[in-house]
């Protein structure tokens, strides 16, 4: 059974691998894997600007993700007031156990705690797993987001229940 908990520094190597393996499957996808892969490699540092929750299984981190919460620093694009849910990354062996859907609802919690009414995230449809959660889990395309290396983004926005 996993364990959902805060992120502590000393977690930040293997967060920092993790992101790298999550995000491995894609790289051809993107025209500088070397430049986005130094930024996944370094996710840990989210910590710095936001809250990193991992999933654990028997001592190993086998999910991660970053909430930024309202009107701390984020992208442009996004709304100051918008919390918002950052690199959710699951190990390719433990995808489809439901982590990233726990990871994503423990955003979600935290956004209400901190009253928000909308949650925000950007992602692409190259994230053929994630994508559908995000919109099963009632987020809905927002806007356009700036290319990553050159793979197309969206933000995906859920209105919050008071």
């Amino acid at each position: 059974m996993p364990i959902i908990r805060d992120f502590q520094q000393s977690d930040a190597p293997q967060v920092n691998a993790l992101a790298l393996r999550a995000f491995e499957q894609f790289k051809d996808a993107y025209d500088d894997w070397p430049g986005f892969r130094a930024k996944i490699a370094n996710m840990s540092s989210l910590a710095g600007v936001g809250e990193i929750t991992v999933a654990e299984v028997d001592g190993q981190i086998v999910g991660a993700v970053a909430y930024v919460g309202p009107n701390a620093p984020k992208a442009a694009f996004f709304r100051p007031e918008w919390p918002i849910m950052r690199m959710l990354v699951v190990a390719p062996s433990f995808r489809g156990l439901g982590l990233g859907r726990a990871l994503a609802e423990e955003c979600l919690r935290r956004a209400k705690r901190d009253g928000a009414s909308a949650f925000a995230l950007h992602t692409s449809e190259l994230m053929q797993v994630a994508l559908p959660m995000y919109q099963r889990m009632g987020f809905k395309w927002a806007s356009s987001a700036p290319a990553i290396h050159g793979v197309e983004y969206g933000v995906y926005l859920k209105e919050l229940d008071g």
